[in-house]
């Protein structure tokens, strides 16, 4: 494994990993850019199932997190070359897909009638930050084999990097600070996607841009936005992202409690843009911590890019 990893990233990249990961994987605290991260602290999880099954919502939450909509978003840009105008790209992220089998149904059930050119992947696929991954590719597998080729995509903070020959094993071509030339009828934009820089930060945008020509058009994956600034400023076009879930549970009209992230809320959930960088954040369509949602729907995302006139 370590040596098929060496040949795949690179022996740098690989040791500083998996070196990172055995050191951090499970630490709760100071870890990554939040100082707190609960998703490692399993005790909170029981207290939280257990308030929220006092409450009456815990039955209702996990009802919820098996109603996975479809969203639909346009990503509009000058510099999209005319051949791409209508391109759609299906967007999944922040699947957990041992942590709801009922949510990965659902989501297979939805993929399998929907019209795009490629599936990006913006990272969490374990529920889990540690120990095993199994569990999680035997239900990724058939929601893989539901979708259609090219799959792109990058690794989140639930992930170990050990995972990465096995998903590409099953199609899913990940982009770990790298990137890649789509073409069509003779024109071609540019996919790029960096490891993750929440909790392991190990992101290195200047290796993922490198190869990507300045007056291309470019979309990053990234599983956090955390790093919307330093994207935007590196002169890509658009940002695919994941990580927040939208707060998952939230309050009444959709108010995440917490987004577990370094930004601002306006970039938590759903299109923004910042310094002429279109950029998407997916509420996930799986669940962390607990299989739960209130007043956050989990979704997948269909972006259409546009050619500004």
């Amino acid at each position: 494994m370590n040596e098929r990893l060496a040949r795949r990233l690179g022996p740098l990249h690989a040791r500083q990993r998996l070196g990172i990961e055995d050191a951090h994987e499970a630490q709760a605290f100071g870890q990554g850019l939040n100082f707190f991260h609960f998703e490692n602290w399993y005790s909170v999880h029981a207290m939280m199932r257990l308030v929220l099954r006092l409450c009456g919502l815990y039955g209702r939450g996990r009802r919820n997190a098996a109603k996975v909509a479809l969203r639909r978003n346009d990503i509009v840009c000058a510099r999209l070359p005319r051949a791409f105008d209508g391109y759609v790209l299906l967007h999944l992220s922040d699947l957990h897909a041992d942590m709801s089998e009922a949510a990965m149904a659902a989501t297979r059930a939805l993929v399998g009638g929907l019209d795009y050119d490629l599936c990006v992947m913006t990272g969490d696929y374990r529920a889990r930050t540690c120990g095993g991954f199994e569990a999680s590719l035997a239900v990724m597998t058939p929601l893989v084999r539901a979708l259609r080729a090219p799959i792109y995509g990058v690794l989140g903070n639930h992930d170990t990097i050990r995972m990465a020959p096995a998903l590409e094993d099953l199609g899913v071509r990940l982009l770990l600070n790298e990137s890649v030339a789509i073409s069509r009828e003779g024109a071609s934009i540019f996919l790029a996607g960096v490891d993750d820089a929440h909790f392991f930060r190990m992101d290195n945008l200047e290796k993922a841009a490198a190869g990507v020509p300045p007056e291309a058009f470019s979309i990053l994956l990234s599983h956090t936005p955390e790093i919307y600034a330093q994207a935007a400023h590196a002169g890509f076009d658009a940002m695919l992202s994941g990580h927040t879930h939208g707060g998952q549970i939230c309050l009444p009209g959709g108010a995440p409690i917490t987004l577990d992230s370094h930004l601002p809320r306006r970039f938590g959930a759903g299109a923004w843009s910042y310094c002429g960088m279109s950029g998407y954040t997916s509420v996930g369509c799986g669940s962390s911590v607990l299989p739960v949602r209130l007043n956050c729907p989990p979704e997948i995302t269909l972006h259409r890019l546009r050619r500004a006139s």
